[in-house]
């Protein structure tokens, strides 16, 4: 049978979502727990690989297995042989041709900016600190240049393996409470770095170190090379995958309801 499970992580003590030759990995850290629950070796399969240090409230992740077990079973068995920084929110059988990355219709990440004088020990690698004021809506204009289908390769590392450097960004919001300024992009997928190098340009608009239509130039050009800084990994969070009503996959909005801000 296969299984789709939703996972939450603090991404800091990682080199990211996938298996590294060397280095802890998230996916790793979720197998071997998996597979002492189903006795067998178990390979996993997610809606979309994170990089070292981001962190994921949401991410989907599938699996076979020849075992048995009801969906308490595999959430709570699992968690008891994951670390503090890893824990499954549920899970539950899939139809066989169901796949967590190419059945999603859509991702959605934020970027947490502490906009403050000070750093913060209590956000420290959970959110970027930036020192000098932003302009929320100023970003936020930005922004909306980025929105639709478009050639992103001015917003890809430089090492991105994807094919094609496509993508349709649907929502782009920025927005502020209190000290803390939030970047939320949703899109039908991501290219590597993406969400980062977006937050570093528009972090720059922010602070009044280029204008406004900055983003758009950027775009435009279809060139990393003359494109802004890539913003720090802390602050980027996988907040959800989007999926055809027909998976019957919990809604991942509903789980960060109840569960309450970061």
């Amino acid at each position: 049978m296969r299984i789709a499970l939703g996972v939450e992580y603090q991404g800091a003590g990682f080199q990211g979502w996938q298996r590294q030759k060397r280095g802890r990995s998230v996916q790793q850290c979720v197998e071997s727990a998996l597979s002492k629950v189903a006795d067998h070796e178990v390979e996993t399969h997610c809606a979309g690989r994170t990089d070292a240090g981001v962190h994921a409230r949401h991410q989907v992740v599938h699996f076979d297995t020849l075992a048995s077990r009801t969906s308490r079973s595999w959430i709570l068995g699992t968690n008891v042989n994951l670390p503090f920084d890893v824990n499954l929110l549920w899970a539950q059988e899939v139809r066989p041709n169901f796949h967590a990355r190419y059945s999603a219709q859509a991702r959605t990440y934020r970027y947490q900016i502490i906009n403050r004088c000070v750093r913060s020990a209590l956000w420290h690698q959970r959110a970027t600190w930036c020192h000098q004021p932003l302009d929320a809506d100023l970003m936020r204009q930005a922004g909306q240049a980025l929105i639709g289908e478009h050639d992103f390769s001015s917003y890809r590392a430089q090492g991105c393996q994807s094919k094609s450097p496509v993508r349709r960004v649907t929502r782009l919001d920025v927005r502020r409470e209190g000290e803390m300024l939030m970047i939320e992009i949703c899109a039908n997928a991501f290219l590597h770095h993406m969400v980062r190098n977006i937050a570093g340009v528009l972090m720059t608009i922010g602070r009044g170190e280029r204008p406004l239509d900055w983003a758009g130039e950027i775009l435009a050009q279809r060139n990393r090379t003359k494109g802004g800084v890539t913003a720090p990994p802390d602050g980027l969070y996988l907040l959800g995958v989007d999926y055809p009503d027909i998976w019957g996959l919990p809604d991942w909005r509903q789980s960060l309801d109840r569960l309450g801000p970061l």
